[in-house]
């Protein structure tokens, strides 16, 4: 098996590495020292169409795949943004994959576009305090109540809440003690951070102060069950199509 970057994917290095260039280390050195999110960085790789890297091109995506996504994102870290630089895109590259996969034709123009233009900003909302690393405990409910859901519970660590507009967040619609097994009975949402109903506590934490982590108080969440992702109780096999090539970014 080669290894061997072809044309294209070196050019994708060479590009994203002269865009990176203009974010020097005092620029990052900052954002480390004041915090706040780079969002001139953000502005920037959304202007160039790399957030959209792994999208599909029918939403404005460039409709490539985890390799080219993780070559980006290695050159982003290699250039002296590390984490900082890579977790301000993170959530872009592969996170709505499951959307991509399960939603409606609907949901993927209402939600892709935004986030490929760099319009919008979102965050992955699935780790509680008292689930740990066993996603099939968590405890935040989603309850049907007519043509929308009614959201409560806690997430913590979660990354890029402070400046979010959406939020991309796996509840349990159904107990734990009444499923067939625990990964089924959770369902997953794409919807708005409304911060009426949704508190985001900022962590403080040692190094990548630019990218907020979060601890969200949800009291009441209103969520249109448009905003639903596929079925219900299906949500955990879902968000897989998420999680499992972000891993692979994340090593990159």
């Amino acid at each position: 098996m080669s290894f061997t970057l072809t044309q294209e994917q070196q050019e994708i290095r060479a590009a994203v590495s002269r865009l990176c260039g203009r974010f020097g280390d005092e620029y990052w050195l900052q954002k480390d020292d004041e915090g706040g999110f780079p969002h001139e960085f953000h502005r920037a790789m959304a202007e160039a169409g790399w957030l959209g890297i792994a999208m599909p091109e029918a939403y404005g995506g460039s409709g490539l795949g985890i390799t080219e996504a993780a070559i980006l994102m290695q050159a982003v870290a290699q250039s002296g943004a590390g984490f900082s630089g890579a977790s301000a895109i993170h959530m872009n590259i592969f996170g709505l994959h499951p959307v991509v996969v399960f939603g409606t034709e609907d949901q993927k123009r209402r939600f892709l576009p935004p986030l490929i233009a760099g319009e919008e900003k979102t965050c992955f909302a699935v780790t509680e305090p008292d689930a740990g690393l066993d996603t099939t405990r968590l405890k935040t409910r989603a309850v049907r109540q007519g043509d929308h859901y009614v959201l409560s519970g806690r997430k913590i660590w979660i990354s890029t809440a402070q400046v979010a507009e959406k939020m991309l967040i796996l509840a349990r619609t159904t107990p734990i003690e009444e499923v067939a097994r625990p990964s089924l009975g959770m369902t997953l949402f794409y919807t708005d951070l409304d911060r009426s109903a949704v508190e985001a506590r900022e962590i403080p934490k040692m190094g990548r102060k630019a990218v907020d982590s979060n601890l969200l108080f949800i009291d009441g969440l209103k969520v249109p069950v448009e905003d639903r992702i596929g079925e219900e109780g299906e949500g955990f096999r879902y968000i897989l199509h998420g999680m499992n090539p972000e891993r692979i970014l994340i090593g990159a």
